[in-house]
Protein backbone atom coordinates (compact mmCIF):
# COMPACT_ATOMS: atom_id res chain seq x y z
CA UNK A 1 0.00 0.00 0.00
CA UNK A 2 0.98 3.00 -1.26
CA UNK A 3 -0.18 7.17 -1.06
CA UNK A 4 0.35 8.76 -5.02
CA UNK A 5 -1.10 12.16 -5.54
CA UNK A 6 -3.14 12.21 -2.22
CA UNK A 7 -4.78 8.65 -2.40
CA UNK A 8 -4.67 5.58 -1.50
CA UNK A 9 -2.87 3.25 -4.30
CA UNK A 10 -5.07 -0.03 -2.73
CA UNK A 11 -8.57 2.05 -2.11
CA UNK A 12 -11.58 2.14 -4.04
CA UNK A 13 -12.63 5.40 -5.38
CA UNK A 14 -15.83 7.09 -5.41
CA UNK A 15 -15.49 11.27 -5.42
CA UNK A 16 -17.47 13.02 -2.70
CA UNK A 17 -18.02 16.79 -3.84
CA UNK A 18 -18.32 17.25 -0.21
CA UNK A 19 -14.32 19.08 -0.13
CA UNK A 20 -12.80 21.86 -0.13
CA UNK A 21 -9.42 23.49 0.21
CA UNK A 22 -7.35 23.16 3.12
CA UNK A 23 -6.47 26.82 3.37
CA UNK A 24 -2.63 26.41 3.94
CA UNK A 25 -3.18 24.45 6.96
CA UNK A 26 -0.45 21.24 7.53
CA UNK A 27 -2.24 17.88 7.66
CA UNK A 28 -1.24 16.84 11.49
CA UNK A 29 -4.20 15.01 12.69
CA UNK A 30 -5.90 11.66 12.12
CA UNK A 31 -9.24 11.40 13.22
CA UNK A 32 -11.34 7.92 13.95
CA UNK A 33 -14.77 7.61 13.41
CA UNK A 34 -17.71 5.01 12.98
CA UNK A 35 -20.38 5.02 10.94
CA UNK A 36 -23.12 2.77 9.89
CA UNK A 37 -26.71 3.41 7.53
CA UNK A 38 -29.11 2.97 8.57
CA UNK A 39 -27.69 2.56 12.44
CA UNK A 40 -26.47 -0.68 13.70
CA UNK A 41 -26.85 -1.77 9.68
CA UNK A 42 -23.99 -2.81 7.86
CA UNK A 43 -23.02 -3.14 4.01
CA UNK A 44 -25.10 -1.79 1.20
CA UNK A 45 -24.52 1.11 -0.29
CA UNK A 46 -26.10 3.98 1.88
CA UNK A 47 -22.42 5.15 3.58
CA UNK A 48 -21.52 6.23 -0.15
CA UNK A 49 -24.51 7.13 -1.23
CA UNK A 50 -24.09 9.76 1.91
CA UNK A 51 -20.99 11.25 1.14
CA UNK A 52 -21.58 11.44 -2.17
CA UNK A 53 -24.88 12.96 -2.23
CA UNK A 54 -26.58 10.77 -3.58
CA UNK A 55 -28.76 9.58 -0.31
CA UNK A 56 -32.78 8.94 -1.08
CA UNK A 57 -33.71 9.61 2.53
CA UNK A 58 -37.11 8.31 1.79
CA UNK A 59 -35.37 5.04 2.24
CA UNK A 60 -35.67 4.64 5.66
CA UNK A 61 -37.12 6.24 8.07
CA UNK A 62 -33.88 7.22 10.16
CA UNK A 63 -32.16 8.95 6.63
CA UNK A 64 -34.85 11.63 6.77
CA UNK A 65 -32.61 13.14 10.02
CA UNK A 66 -29.65 13.68 6.89
CA UNK A 67 -31.85 15.22 4.61
CA UNK A 68 -29.93 18.31 2.86
CA UNK A 69 -26.59 17.30 5.15
CA UNK A 70 -23.51 17.59 3.40
CA UNK A 71 -20.50 15.62 4.87
CA UNK A 72 -17.68 13.08 3.54
CA UNK A 73 -14.55 11.34 5.04
CA UNK A 74 -11.71 11.09 3.55
CA UNK A 75 -11.98 6.91 3.91
CA UNK A 76 -14.26 4.65 4.71
CA UNK A 77 -12.55 0.87 6.29
CA UNK A 78 -15.55 -1.70 5.64
CA UNK A 79 -16.32 -4.71 7.73
CA UNK A 80 -14.12 -6.77 5.36
CA UNK A 81 -11.26 -4.34 5.23
CA UNK A 82 -12.36 -2.52 2.13
CA UNK A 83 -11.14 0.89 1.90
CA UNK A 84 -13.06 3.49 -0.05
CA UNK A 85 -11.71 7.01 -0.73
CA UNK A 86 -13.92 9.62 -1.24
CA UNK A 87 -11.97 12.74 -0.70
CA UNK A 88 -7.54 13.03 -1.36
CA UNK A 89 -5.67 14.13 1.16
CA UNK A 90 -4.36 17.26 0.46
CA UNK A 91 -8.12 18.69 0.64
CA UNK A 92 -10.19 18.99 3.48
CA UNK A 93 -13.35 16.20 4.22
CA UNK A 94 -15.99 16.99 5.78
CA UNK A 95 -16.10 14.79 8.77
CA UNK A 96 -15.47 16.14 12.04
CA UNK A 97 -17.85 19.64 11.84
CA UNK A 98 -17.45 21.77 14.87
CA UNK A 99 -14.32 20.63 16.41
CA UNK A 100 -11.58 21.83 18.74
CA UNK A 101 -7.70 20.23 19.16
CA UNK A 102 -5.15 21.75 21.02
CA UNK A 103 -7.05 24.98 20.81
CA UNK A 104 -7.34 25.25 17.39
CA UNK A 105 -10.85 24.78 16.02
CA UNK A 106 -12.23 23.66 12.78
CA UNK A 107 -10.37 20.50 12.42
CA UNK A 108 -11.30 19.70 9.22
CA UNK A 109 -8.54 21.95 8.33
CA UNK A 110 -5.50 20.12 9.62
CA UNK A 111 -7.00 16.40 9.96
CA UNK A 112 -7.39 13.34 7.95
CA UNK A 113 -11.09 11.75 8.78
CA UNK A 114 -11.17 7.49 8.95
CA UNK A 115 -14.64 6.10 9.29
CA UNK A 116 -14.81 2.43 10.56
CA UNK A 117 -17.86 0.99 9.74
CA UNK A 118 -19.59 0.39 12.56
CA UNK A 119 -21.53 0.82 15.94
CA UNK A 120 -20.95 2.09 19.83
CA UNK A 121 -22.20 -1.00 20.47
CA UNK A 122 -20.10 -3.73 19.00
CA UNK A 123 -16.50 -4.83 17.91
CA UNK A 124 -15.06 -4.49 15.22
CA UNK A 125 -13.52 -6.81 12.86
CA UNK A 126 -9.82 -8.07 12.53
CA UNK A 127 -9.85 -7.21 8.81
CA UNK A 128 -10.54 -3.69 9.61
CA UNK A 129 -7.60 -3.27 12.49
CA UNK A 130 -5.33 -4.48 10.07
CA UNK A 131 -6.44 -2.21 7.09
CA UNK A 132 -6.51 0.37 9.14
CA UNK A 133 -2.95 0.07 10.91
CA UNK A 134 -1.38 -0.54 7.69
CA UNK A 135 -3.05 2.93 6.34
CA UNK A 136 -1.98 4.71 9.58
CA UNK A 137 1.78 3.94 9.05
CA UNK A 138 1.61 4.84 5.04
CA UNK A 139 0.07 8.20 6.45
CA UNK A 140 2.43 8.46 8.79
CA UNK A 141 5.49 7.87 6.42
CA UNK A 142 3.84 10.43 4.03
CA UNK A 143 3.01 13.44 6.44
CA UNK A 144 5.27 13.80 8.16
CA UNK A 145 3.97 16.46 10.52
CA UNK A 146 1.13 13.22 11.93
CA UNK A 147 2.49 11.25 14.69
CA UNK A 148 1.09 8.31 16.67
CA UNK A 149 0.12 10.86 19.06
CA UNK A 150 -2.15 12.99 17.16
CA UNK A 151 -4.44 10.06 16.39
CA UNK A 152 -7.51 10.95 18.17
CA UNK A 153 -11.31 9.82 18.12
CA UNK A 154 -14.02 11.78 17.07
CA UNK A 155 -15.41 11.78 20.56
CA UNK A 156 -12.18 13.89 21.86
CA UNK A 157 -12.26 16.69 19.41
CA UNK A 158 -16.09 16.66 19.20
CA UNK A 159 -17.04 15.71 23.16
CA UNK A 160 -20.45 17.56 23.43
CA UNK A 161 -21.63 16.30 20.25
CA UNK A 162 -19.82 12.66 19.23
CA UNK A 163 -19.24 9.49 21.02
CA UNK A 164 -17.13 7.76 17.98
CA UNK A 165 -15.38 5.51 17.03
CA UNK A 166 -16.81 4.36 20.84
CA UNK A 167 -15.84 2.12 24.03
CA UNK A 168 -15.73 -0.97 21.56
CA UNK A 169 -12.62 0.52 19.33
CA UNK A 170 -10.02 -0.65 21.13
CA UNK A 171 -7.32 1.67 21.12
CA UNK A 172 -4.43 -0.63 22.58
CA UNK A 173 -4.53 -2.90 19.75
CA UNK A 174 -4.79 -0.08 17.73
CA UNK A 175 -1.73 1.82 19.16
CA UNK A 176 0.25 -1.72 19.57
CA UNK A 177 -0.72 -2.67 16.00
CA UNK A 178 1.10 0.23 14.73
CA UNK A 179 4.39 -0.34 16.70
CA UNK A 180 4.08 -4.08 15.75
Amino acid sequence: MKIIDHRLNNARELNSPNCSERGGELIDLLVIHNISLPPGQFGGPHIDQLFCNELDCNQHEFFMELEGLKVSSHLLIRRDGEIVQYVPFNLQAWHAGISAYQGRDTCNEFSIGIELEGTDHEEFTEAQYKALIDTTRVLLDTYPMMSENKIVGHSDIAPERKTDPGPYFDWQRYRDGLIG
